[in-house]
Parts: C-alpha cells; sequence; structure tokens
C-alpha cells in the first residue's frame, strides 16, 4: 500500500493536478491542500486527503477531486472579499495603517478557523498574508519578506495563536508597510531572465555540495524515469508519455555512446516529444514562462552560448565538478536558455537524464525533479536541485545494496 501510494497513486495525483491547470488554469494548484497531515500540510481543504485515503474506486475519486477543487475556489473567492473589505491604497499608508493592520488580523483569524490550526498551518497563513499585499499592489518579492519579518517564526504546528502574538504580527506587518513597497511595473518587461541565471549559474557554489555521483555508475531495479513518464505524462495523454519514452530510449542510447550534448543533440530528442515532421529549431524570439513572470531574451550569439554551457555538462580533469552538480546544471541551462517553442521543462528533464546516463548512472525515482519549479534568478535552486539528485541517487544506491545483500543471503 504504502509503494503504491507514493508511486502509481501519487503520479496519478500529480497528472491530475497537470490536467486541472491545463484546462482551468493555475488557480487550480490548491485543490489538494488538505487539512493537517494530507498532500501538503496545513491548507483549507477537507475533501481530499491524500492517495492512500482518498482514491479509492473511479467514480468515488473524482468525486472527491471535484468537491475538493470547488472547495478551493470557493475559499479562494471567500480570500478576496476580505482582501477588498476596505478601500485600501499603498501611497496613502501613513493614514491607513489601521485598516492595513485589521485586514491583517481577520485574515490571519480566517485561516486560523479555516486550517485549524494543525500541522503547517502555518505556511498557508504567510502565502494568505502574502497574497493579500500582492493584491493591493506590493511587489511580491517585498511582500513575502515582510510578511516573514512580521510573523518570525511565532505561528507553530498544531498550536492556535494566542490573541496577543496575532495582534502584534498584524500591526508590525502594517507598520512595515512603505509606498515605495509597490511594484515597479514600468521596468518589468525589460528583463531579461535568461542574463540573470546567467549571473547565479556563475557565482552558484557548485562545489558546496558533496557529489553522491562520486561512488560510480548504478544500475537500479528499477527505471524511474520510464514509470514516470508512463504514469505521470501517460495520465495526461498517452501519446504525450510515448513520445517521451522514445526520446528517452534514444538519449540513453546516445549516452552509451558518449554523444556531445548540444542543442542539435537535444532537438533530435524534442522531436519526439513534440512530435514534429523536423527536429524543432532554436526560437527566434524572446520567450516566456511562468505565466509571463519571467521572459528570457535572444540575440545573435544566444544559441552558440546555450552550446558552450552544454558542453561543461561533461566530465573535464582540468576543471572537475561533481556529476550531480553537472546534471543539474545542465538541467536548469534548459529550462532557461528555453531553445524551444514548447515542451521545455520535458526537455530539461531528458537533459538531466542523459547526463548521469552519460557517466553509467541511472535512477530508480525522479518524483522531486519533476514536480518542482525553479527560478532564475534565486540563487539557492541550483543547489537544491543538486541535493534533490543526490538524494534520489542516495535512495537508489541503498535499495539497489539492499537488493543485492538479500540475494546474496
Amino acid at each position: 500500500m504504502s509503494a503504491w501510494s507514493h508511486g502509481e497513486a501519487q503520479s496519478w495525483a500529480d497528472a491530475m493536478s497537470f490536467a486541472l491547470a491545463q484546462h482551468y488554469g493555475r488557480w487550480t494548484v490548491g485543490w489538494r491542500w488538505s487539512h493537517d497531515e494530507g498532500d501538503f500540510d496545513g491548507g483549507p481543504v477537507g475533501n481530499w486527503c491524500c492517495p492512500r485515503d482518498s482514491i479509492t474506486t473511479p467514480e468515488e475519486t473524482l468525486a472527491r477531486v471535484e468537491a475538493a477543487l470547488r472547495e478551493w475556489r470557493e475559499w479562494l473567492e471567500y480570500l478576496v472579499g476580505w482582501f477588498e473589505a476596505y478601500p485600501l491604497d499603498l501611497s496613502d499608508i501613513e493614514s491607513q495603517r489601521i485598516l492595513w493592520e485589521r485586514s491583517a488580523r481577520n485574515l490571519i483569524l480566517q485561516v486560523v478557523d479555516r486550517t485549524g490550526c494543525g500541522s503547517g498551518w502555518h505556511g498557508h497563513c504567510r502565502q494568505v498574508l502574502t497574497w493579500f499585499l500582492d493584491h493591493r499592489g506590493v511587489a511580491p518579492e517585498v511582500a513575502r519578506g515582510l510578511v516573514d519579518e512580521a510573523i518570525g517564526g511565532r505561528f507553530h504546528s498544531w498550536t492556535g495563536p494566542d490573541t496577543v502574538v496575532v495582534d502584534d504580527v498584524a500591526e508590525q506587518l502594517a507598520l512595515s508597510l512603505q509606498p515605495a513597497d509597490g511594484r515597479g511595473r514600468a521596468d518589468a518587461p525589460t528583463q531579461d531572465h535568461l542574463q540573470r541565471w546567467l549571473a547565479v549559474r556563475e557565482s552558484a557554489p557548485w562545489h558546496e555540495i558533496p557529489d553522491s555521483g562520486a561512488d560510480g555508475p548504478v544500475v537500479p531495479l528499477r527505471d524511474g524515469a520510464a514509470e514516470d513518464i508512463r504514469a505521470f505524462d501517460g495520465a495526461i495523454a498517452p501519446a504525450r508519455a510515448q513520445g517521451l519514452l522514445s526520446a528517452l530510449e534514444l538519449l540513453r542510447a546516445d549516452a552509451a555512446r558518449g554523444a556531445r550534448l548540444d542543442f542539435t543533440l537535444l532537438s533530435s530528442w524534442q522531436q519526439h516529444v513534440l512530435d514534429t515532421p523536423q527536429p524543432p529549431r532554436f526560437r527566434d524570439a524572446p520567450a516566456f514562462a511562468k505565466r509571463s513572470r519571467e521572459r528570457y531574451g535572444i540575440g545573435p550569439d544566444t544559441r552558440a552560448r546555450f552550446d558552450a554551457c552544454l558542453a561543461g555538462s561533461a566530465s573535464d580533469a582540468g576543471r572537475p565538478l561533481g556529476l550531480t552538480a553537472r546534471a543539474a546544471r545542465a538541467c536548469l541551462d534548459v529550462c532557461f536558455f528555453h531553445p524551444f517553442d514548447d515542451g521545455n521543462a520535458r526537455s530539461a528533464f531528458l537533459t538531466l537524464v542523459f547526463v548521469l546516463a552519460r557517466e553509467g548512472v541511472a535512477l530508480d525515482g525522479v518524483g522531486l525533479l519533476r514536480r518542482i519549479s525553479f527560478e532564475a534568478d534565486a540563487p539557492q535552486d541550483p543547489l537544491i536541485l543538486v541535493r534533490y539528485i543526490n538524494i534520489h541517487l542516495a535512495e537508489t544506491r541503498r535499495r539497489t545494496a539492499d537488493s543485492t545483500g538479500s540475494a546474496s543471503r
């Protein structure tokens, strides 16, 4: 039951989340944010818990999905009503601080009531307060910092906050706001997140995390990449899964012959991913992702720079860098160069698998590598991805060793 819950059932729930977001929009992603210790701790949804407890017959399961989605939507609409309870204007913050404070206090109490203060409830409280500030014109990155500073670690799982603490958090949040905290929309269209990524790429302490690939090749008991594609992508569309599996087979043959990683090689896989008559070309215009929150520029040397970055995925005795760091870096290169008009996330995943496979490493699970979104200008994200690869690789080695030991006994 545990293996099914964390494998096939988890992939089905992830695929359902993807399908709902594709059909209705990104607002749907919270439908599994259940009370207490469910798929995601501390949320407002009571109609869904987790695959183990919520997936039964097809009819019952789909009814739970619908009920959870409706519950999540109703909560979002309810929150908007509280966001707009007062005529707030950031430019007039000095005369309105008491209204901002009341709004924050009311929202904290609403989250307390809705979540029941179970495991992780304070995470949702942080998000609701951040949504509120964003809704009222505060720049998102500023809003997150102000909320974290105001709460200051004073909310805890399984514990309702004292009234004095709630009042103080609301007061601190209102007092910290300034007119200059508003969004600078005039500058947004000119931002180039590819250049931001290249700066992060250059400065990231790639050597900081030990390399789990240093112990040499590993052949897992099961093909984690292929199984994830069949479960997750297959639940979205069988043709999508088949295209990825064909690309996976091709990349492993390329890895076995030690092929050089460049755009031409990626494009040969992407032809199968997108089912196009010819290998797709490198984009010729700026690209956008994350609902246009990130923009990747284009110039006459963009493709050449992309190939130069990908070349760094190979082992280099002169400038040694661990295998998992090189795999993570190449994966993020594809994400933020965004070479194709479509399917870049899938291409990035295949790139990661290829870099590992070229040195004889495969994984028996890839869930952490396909369900997380990374930001081009977030300095910590490259190291987070390296850690995720290390986690999967260490678990693969452990399970493989356990199986070998059991067989020898």
